[in-house]
C-alpha cells in the first residue's frame, strides 16, 4: 500500500505456505483480503509475492496469470515486489543452506529469475517500478578457497549482467522499470557493504561495461549507468544488523559508490546480551530458537571484526562467555524484548528515521517475518493478526518519526 507518496509498504507472501501455485494462491486468497480490510480498507494494498520455481511455472499454465491479475484487480491489490531468493521448498521441509540452491552460477537461477520478471512486468501497475530480491550470488561455505569464491563471483556477475540486458529490453518493450535487488546475508558470498562495493567495482563493472557496450550499443558511461539502474541492493535490516553495520553508515557508503537500494526488507534479528548473573537462563532462552528448517547464523563483533557461526548448533557446541551475539532469526518486528532476549528493532527505527529524511533512498518497503511457524510457542499467534500487528506497528513508527 502507498505509505506516503514516496513509499509502498507490504509484507512478503513467503509467510504463507504453498510451493505449488494452486495451494499458494489459496493461502493468498485466505489471508490477504483479511489483512487489507484491516490495514488498508479504502485504498489499494500492495503485496510482496514469493513464488517457488514450481509455482512460477504453474502460474504460466492455461489462464492462471490472467486469472490472478483479474483477482488482484477485483480485490484492489497490486504486486510491486517479489522475493526470488528461495527457489524451492520454503515450508515444512529442511531448507538451511539450500535456500541458495541453485545459486547465481547456475542457468536454472537465470531461467527462474527471467520468468519471475516476465510475470512481474505483466502484474505491475503503470507508473510504478518493480523489483525482485535474490540470493547474494551463493553460499560462502560451499567453496574451499578464495580462488573458488572468485570464480563464483565472476560467473555470478556474468549471469546477473544477462538479467541487466533482459531488464533493459523489457523496459524498451513495456516502458516498465524493473530491477534485481541483490540481498546480502551472513555467509553469503556477499555479506556486507564492503562485499557489495567490491562486487560492483571489481566484478560487475569490469565484466559488464564491455559486455553491455557491445550488446546494447551504449557508450561506457551509459553502460555503467545501466548496471547501476537494473542491479540494486535489497537492504534486509536483519541481515545488516548481523553485520554490525549502522544503517546511516551503510546508506551513505552506497550513495558514495552510486549503488542503489531497490528494496528495504523490514526485519529484526535476535540480539543476545549476556549478563553473568543469569547467563544459563539466557542460553536456555536462546536454545528455544534452535529449529531444523531455516539457517540461523550467529555473529559476534570482536576486535573490529565479525565472526560468524554457521548455525545455532555450532554456537552451542562452542558455548563460552560472550558479551553480545546476534542471530539470524527473523523475529516479530514489534517486539523489542522477549523472555531474556532482545531484538535489533533499534536498527528498524534508525532506518525509519533515515528514510523520513531522505525520501529518495528507496520506494519499496517489505516486512519479512517468515518464521511464524517455527517461533517458540510463547511468541506464536494467529498469522493474519500477527501480520496486521506488524504493519500497524511500522505505520505508527513511520508516521510519528
Amino acid at each position: 500500500m502507498l505509505l506516503s507518496k514516496n513509499f509502498h509498504l507490504t509484507y512478503c507472501s513467503n509467510i504463507h505456505s504453498g510451493e505449488d501455485w494452486k495451494s499458494h494462491f489459496e493461502n493468498i486468497k485466505k489471508y490477504v483480503p483479511k489483512i487489507k480490510k484491516q490495514v488498508s480498507p479504502n485504498k489499494s494494498f500492495g503485496l510482496g509475492l514469493r513464488l517457488s520455481n514450481l509455482a512460477s511455472k504453474e502460474l504460466n499454465f492455461s489462464n492462471n496469470l490472467i486469472d490472478f491479475k483479474n483477482w488482484l484487480d477485483q480485490e484492489n491489490i497490486y504486486v510491486f515486489t517479489m522475493n526470488g531468493f528461495p527457489y524451492g521448498d520454503f515450508h515444512g521441509k529442511k531448507v538451511k543452506d539450500l535456500v541458495h540452491d541453485p545459486d547465481w552460477t547456475s542457468q536454472k537461477r537465470i531461467n527462474y529469475t527471467k520468468r519471475l520478471f516476465d510475470q512481474l512486468a505483466y502484474l505491475l501497475p503503470e507508473k510504478i517500478n518493480g523489483g525482485i530480491s535474490s540470493s547474494p550470488i551463493s553460499y560462502k561455505l560451499w567453496f574451499k578457497d578464495n580462488d573458488d569464491k572468485n570464480k563464483a563471483l565472476i560467473k555470478g556477475a556474468e549471469n546477473m549482467l544477462e538479467i541487466v540486458i533482459y531488464l533493459y529490453q523489457i523496459e524498451k518493450k513495456t516502458r516498465k522499470y524493473l530491477h534485481l535487488d541483490i540481498e546480502p546475508e551472513p555467509n553469503g558470498l556477499l555479506e556486507n557493504s564492503d562485499d557489495v562495493i567490491n562486487f560492483f567495482q571489481n566484478f560487475l563493472y569490469p565484466i559488464g561495461i564491455k559486455k553491455i557496450k557491445s550488446k546494447l550499443k551504449l557508450n561506457e558511461k551509459k553502460a555503467k549507468e545501466c548496471i547501476q539502474k537494473y542491479l540494486t541492493i535489497c537492504y534486509d535490516i536483519c541481515h545488516f544488523s548481523l553485520a554490525y553495520e549502522d544503517p546511516i553508515h551503510t546508506f551513505n557508503k552506497f550513495k558514495t559508490y552510486q549503488i542503489k537500494v531497490g528494496k528495504i526488507q523490514v526485519s529484526s534479528a535476535l540480539k543476545i546480551i549476556f549478563n553473568k548473573n543469569n547467563e544459563s537462563i539466557i542460553w536456555n532462552s536462546l536454545k528455544k530458537f534452535d529449529e531444523p528448517i531455516y539457517l540461523h547464523q550467529v555473529t559476534e563483533f570482536k576486535n573490529d571484526k565479525v565472526k560468524t557461526f554457521k548455525d545455532l548448533p555450532e554456537l552451542f557446541s562452542n558455548q563460552k562467555s560472550f558479551k553480545e551475539l546476534r542471530a539470524h532469526f527473523h523475529v516479530p518486528i514489534f517486539l523489542e524484548k522477549f523472555d531474556y532476549l532482545y531484538s535489533t528493532q533499534d536498527h528498524i527505527l534508525k532506518v525509519i528515521d533515515y528514510i523520513n529524511i531522505d525520501k529518495t533512498l528507496c520506494e519499496h518497503l517489505e516486512i519479512e517475518t517468515y518464521t511464524w511457524e517455527v517461533l517458540p510457542s510463547s511468541l506464536k499467534t494467529e498469522i493474519a493478526s500477527s501480520i496486521i500487528r506488524e504493519i500497524e506497528w511500522f505505520q505508527n513508527k513511520f508516521l510519528n518519526a
